[in-house]
């Protein structure tokens, strides 16, 4: 069984995985910084200062101006400004994802070459063969 496990664990795609989950989450913190501190403030000055992460609803409590504040006062909120955030990074994600992939395919494509055509030895060996196959046989 512990064969198995390490055949298992140090096979290729499960080290390209973790690779991949490492790299991904630290992807993930600066998606986060890329929405929250960049995207997000100018988006709200241009929807007049309006802060997306205090959009929400007050499900059962005292109201708030805040989302911080309702929390605090122990409100049920529903806060769809926090969903969006959300959505957004996941756009930028997958878009950066796709920009990446669409990169490396282009990369391999270019490094592709065209197959290359038989050598002379290949051609020679072809070339009697085809004579053979014309000739009656004796």
């Amino acid at each position: 069984m512990l064969g198995e496990f390490k055949a298992f664990a140090l096979r290729g795609n499960v080290i390209d995985l973790a690779v991949g989950v490492i790299v991904g989450a630290a992807f993930t913190g600066i998606v986060n910084s890329l929405v929250t501190d960049i995207l997000m403030p100018p988006l709200g000055v241009a929807l007049g200062g309006i802060d997306f992460s205090d959009f929400f609803f007050v499900l059962k409590g005292p109201h708030a101006d805040t989302l911080d504040a309702a929390k605090k006062a122990g409100a049920v909120t529903l806060n769809y400004g926090l969903f969006l955030n959300a959505i957004i990074r996941f756009l930028i994600v997958a878009f950066a994802i796709f920009m990446l992939v669409r990169w490396i395919n282009r990369l391999f494509a270019a490094t592709k070459s065209a197959p290359a055509g038989p050598t002379k030895t290949e051609a020679l060996l072809t070339e009697i063969r085809d004579s053979l196959k014309r000739e009656p046989a004796a």
